[in-house]
């Protein structure tokens, strides 16, 4: 197509400039607004006869070209070609080889097309591609016919300089290597019967937008798909499968709108063929191999998916909507808050039309559209992991949307952007636009700058099927064409269901006030099982007692449901996958577990992960670093943070579990302290030591992968990836830890609630490094506030503080740390895995401690030696606080003042206090703040009874852990009678609105300020006076 590509655009110009002038010929050709239902052949006016006589096409010589078709500089190039390609056939590109052979050659030859010129074969191409390219404005897309479209000009035959008199003409369209017109077994047809198939093709019910897609292959593969001249055809059975699937849709909503007329259920009246679409979708799915699916979707239809794609039982649906009732007692048993029955998600294993099963999950979500749309690709890649398909064949993502978040949404784009990336492909997602013509209120001319909401697919190169969700066949035949897509090309795909909202936002919402004239056409407008019924009865496959029966049978069982749901009480909740089988509840006993792990182990691993191939050239830099790491493994001293992660990364790999870092920026890391990934300086290849520590060990048993420059979106799909089995530490790191505020919503909505809300735990390791120093208010803080701020515990009750069983943690919704030394960190990563239950743990991961020489651990406090720095009472395990590190008995009453902290501040504190020569200050690090520490809170206020209680941060007051920690510091010293909340003194940065100065003097200053006066002789003044 390199003619095509090159003459196309001068072609078209030219051909408007003269016909413009000369407009002689039976097609008035102009632009016209055209309702949608209009079933008219073309967009042409034909005018009589009498009004303009219709000249005789005669062929020209192409020599007698001039620029009333091509330009001169074309018309040249075009002279020059004939004659390369008539002295030498192989001189021209082989395309153009095709265009003289096909066409000037075969005017000679074949007597039924002797009259036809190269510019009318030109013509004629432009013609079919124009039909390609935007047939779909003309198609009958909008089931209401409210829609007034313009028709492009470039589908006026009579623009192409074609009259009613070429109609029965004879043309030949040639051989392009090409499918559809331009493939071999059509070569000549009328023009009558091109423009015909074309309408049918393209300008029917669905509306196909490919040609934006570079691929030759994919777009030959659709043309063979769309222009094949065998219409849709159902035989009686299969219509009768698809009539019963439309038939359940419908009495579904129509049940819900007659039991519960008051209810907000976000019906999907208007767009009831979503249901037959996505059933024949799965089944055409699994033929082609797929076993698993994993669904997200908005509210509206939620339901009548739940109970008629993933199965949920009716009667606990119907149960839901009267109320329900919390599940009968049994042990262990934990039922959360609990959600509004339109956010839930289920499984199911799904029998196929085909004889084949599939595995359904629903994933849970909140109100916030498409956020969801990054969890269910994350667990599907990790579906993908589990079960090893490499081909990404047998696992599939299915993402319903609504027409305004599509267009609206940024994490949309996030998503998609997310699809073809080396370590988040999932092979192709399939994406059902649920469009309604309008959002909440809001009409697509307010809601979008776009001619479509499904546009922005178009960047990722994904073919968009529009459909009248009217017309159930065409729905069918394009929710297939979608799953035979994906399947073939392992690529996105996008189903945009032109429908409507019979009813407003919700059913109990007025739509009349916003959209009046819509609502009207809506009142008399018949659903789509209406239409689909009379079509069936007309055809004479179907008669009124086969939809009889079919009405009753579903009807019969609602009603039967129904009066099941009255006495229903749920036995089990539904809250744990097969992989999590043992997994405790918050309601559970678990038991607290070593995380050391014998020195041979860490020797041999230490090796492992700072070594590389011999024949390996690394940038000097980091040969250093790997050089410098390899002498810590062998001393067993001065393990740095780098260090430190990594051996918490090769010990559970070599445990046998599944660990994947990602983030921005994550594999050199953005403070350059990783080099997870060595890059050879002369090759480019490159070589990750993680990946070879045990024999034949699977590429993907450890990841580390850049992501796109995405919060909202990576945050979301490492979260979907962490739910889907628990034997894998899934972390996400912030670039800095600022910058987490993208993506609030995962945070508000998912990890901080959805156990509570949905039952589903989750062990996701979010690194927001959160420090300062110095760089600005954009880069020092991690937001601890808001963390803490989410968490759930009492802060006036002191929960049971068992040293080993930990119910404590496994209440609480997540953990928060601010650790300060290597060996703790390669716990608490470790501690994520050893245990028997999860939970998120968000780390404010350090800056400057990263090469800080205090900041280091030997080797011994990795390991399980007893005896060794590491090693207490319960063996070696995370610290969740860190007491004074100057030797200090079980009593020490000459201490005047006791200072807690947490994070880097704690050096500083200490190299101050070393430098005033200070010995009357203990300094403790809280290193876990959420759940709060109260026995070892109150361990070391026994430890200091006079001294002076001192909260130490380096943030705000109104940021940072003060307003967290106070309170719960409080309800430990009342408990021990030392004192209430004014007793506790404050030390650190006053309330500000911006996290941290600009001006690096005034951040020196007010660093050291804090500093000293935590350390002053003076008692330190209230904060309350």
């Amino acid at each position: 197509m390199v003619w095509f590509r090159i003459g196309s655009s001068v072609a078209k110009l030219a051909i408007r400039r003269t016909l413009s002038q000369s407009r002689c010929g039976s097609y008035a050709t102009r632009t016209r607004v055209l309702p949608c239902q209009t079933r008219c052949f073309h967009s042409t006016i034909l005018k009589s006869k009498a009004e303009s006589a219709a000249p005789v096409p005669r062929p020209v010589p192409l020599s007698k070209l001039t620029d009333s078709f091509l330009d001169g500089t074309s018309s040249v190039y075009l002279e020059e070609l004939q004659r390369a390609w008539e002295a030498d056939p192989n001189s021209v590109d082989e395309s153009w080889d095709n265009f003289f052979r096909n066409f000037v050659g075969q005017a000679s030859t074949s007597p039924g097309i002797s009259g036809q010129t190269i510019q009318e074969s030109m013509r004629l191409l432009l013609l079919v591609r124009a039909y390609q390219v935007n047939g779909h404005m003309k198609a009958k897309l909008d089931p209401l016919g409210l829609e007034k479209r313009e028709i492009p000009e470039d589908l006026t035959p009579g623009l192409y300089g074609f009259t009613e008199a070429d109609l029965d003409r004879e043309f030949f369209l040639g051989v392009w290597r090409m499918s559809g017109f331009l493939s071999e077994n059509r070569p000549v047809q009328t023009l009558r019967s091109i423009l015909s198939r074309l309408e049918q093709a393209y300008c029917g019910t669905i509306g196909y937008e490919y040609m934006h897609i570079a691929d030759r292959d994919k777009c030959n593969w659709l043309r063979d798909k769309i222009e094949t001249p065998t219409p849709r055809q159902y035989n009686s059975e299969r219509r009768m499968v698809i009539y019963d699937r439309l038939t359940w849709s419908t009495q579904f909503e129509n049940f819900l709108a007659t039991k519960w007329t008051t209810a907000k259920r976000f019906g999907l009246e208007g767009a009831e063929s979503l249901i037959p679409g996505m059933k024949e979708m799965f089944d055409r799915s699994a033929d082609l191999g797929v076993e698993n699916i994993v669904i997200g979707m908005p509210h509206r239809g939620r339901l009548n998916v739940l109970g008629n794609v993933v199965r949920k039982p009716l009667r606990q649906i119907f149960s839901e909507f009267s109320g329900g009732t919390r599940p009968v007692d049994e042990v262990g048993l934990y039922t959360g808050t609990g959600d509004v029955k339109y956010h839930l998600g289920t499984s199911y294993d799904r029998p196929t039309r085909g004889g084949k099963h599939l595995h359904l999950s629903l994933v849970a979500n909140p109100s916030h559209l498409e956020a969801v749309d990054p969890v269910v690709i994350g667990k599907t890649r990790a579906k993908q992991y589990y079960t090893k398909d490499e081909n990404r064949t047998k696992n599939m993502g299915i993402l319903i949307h609504g027409d305004g978040s599509f267009a609206g949404q940024g994490v949309v784009y996030e998503t998609l952007h997310l699809s073809a990336l080396p370590n988040y492909c999932t092979g192709g997602t399939v994406h059902i636009v649920v469009n309604n013509q309008v959002a909440f209120t809001t009409d697509p001319r307010e809601g979008r700058s776009s001619q479509y909401c499904t546009d922005v697919a178009k960047a990722l190169s994904a073919p968009i099927f529009h459909v009248n969700a009217d017309d159930i066949e065409a729905v069918v035949h394009a929710c297939e064409l979608a799953a035979e897509w994906r399947q073939t090309f392992h690529s996105d795909v996008v189903v945009d269901l032109v429908c409507y909202r019979r009813f407003g936002h919700n059913e109990i919402d007025e739509p009349s006030f916003t959209q009046p004239k819509m609502y009207k056409v809506i009142r008399s407008h018949p659903s789509s099982l209406q239409i689909y019924q009379e079509k069936l009865l007309q055809s004479g496959q179907v008669t009124q007692e086969d939809i009889d029966k079919i009405q009753k049978k579903v009807s019969s069982i609602l009603n039967e449901e129904y009066e099941a749901s009255k006495d229903y009480i749920p036995q089990k909740r539904d809250w744990l996958a097969s992989h999590w089988t043992g997994f405790k509840s918050p309601e559970q006993i678990s038991r607290i577990r070593n995380t050391g792990v014998k020195p041979e182990i860490l020797k041999n691993v230490g090796k492992a992960i700072s070594t590389f191939p011999e024949n390996f050239k690394p940038h000097r830099g980091v040969k250093r670093v790997y050089e410098q790491r390899a002498q810590m493994i062998e001393s067993g001293e001065g393990i740095d943070w780098g260090l430190g992660e990594a051996l918490a990364f090769a010990t559970l790999v070599v445990e046998g579990n599944h660990v994947r870092l990602s983030g921005q920026d994550v594999e050199r890391g953005t403070f350059s302290h990783r080099h997870s990934v060595l890059h050879d300086q002369e090759t480019g290849e490159e070589y990750c030591p993680l990946d070879h520590l045990i024999k034949n060990q699977d590429p993907e048993m450890f990841t580390v992968s850049n992501s796109s420059l995405s919060e909202f979106g990576v945050l979301g799909f490492e979260l979907g990836y962490s739910m889907e089995n628990p034997n894998s530490l899934v972390i996400w790191e912030a670039q800095f830890g600022d910058f987490a505020n993208g993506a609030q919503v995962m945070f508000d909505q998912f990890i901080s609630s959805g156990e509570a809300k949905w039952l589903r735990q989750t062990g996701l390791v979010v690194l927001l490094p959160h420090g300062y120093d110095g760089q600005g208010p954009e880069h020092s803080s991690g937001r601890l506030e808001r963390f803490l701020q989410m968490s759930d515990d009492n802060p006036y009750v002191i929960p049971e503080m068992d040293p080993t069983l930990r119910k404590q943690i496994q209440e609480c919704n997540w953990q928060v740390v601010n650790v300060t030394t290597p060996a703790n960190y390669f716990h608490v990563l470790r501690r994520q895995i050893h245990r028997d239950f999860r939970k998120p743990l968000i780390v404010m991961a350090p800056k400057n401690l990263l090469r800080h020489k205090q900041c280091v651990s030997n080797l011994s406090e990795f390991d399980d030696v007893k005896g060794h720095p590491g090693f207490d009472k319960q063996g070696t395990r995370f610290k969740r606080l860190i007491k004074d590190q100057s030797g200090h008995s079980d009593l020490e009453e000459g201490i005047r003042r006791l200072v807690l902290c947490s994070g880097k501040v704690y050096y500083e504190l200490d190299e101050e206090r070393k430098k005033s020569e200070t010995k009357d200050v203990a300094i403790c690090r809280v290193e876990q703040l959420c759940p709060f520490p109260y026995d070892l809170i109150q361990r070391e206020l026994k430890r200091y009874p006079n001294a002076e209680i001192v909260w130490c941060q380096e943030e705000p007051m109104n940021m940072g852990g003060y307003q967290y920690i106070a309170l719960r510091l409080c309800t430990a010293m009342k408990a021990l009678q030392r004192g209430n909340f004014n007793d506790i003194k404050y030390v650190g940065r006053l309330p500000s609105a911006a996290t941290a100065t600009g001006f690096y003097q005034l951040h020196v200053k007010e660093q050291t300020d804090l500093v000293k006066k935590a350390l002053q002789p003076d008692p330190i003044t209230p904060v309350i006076p």
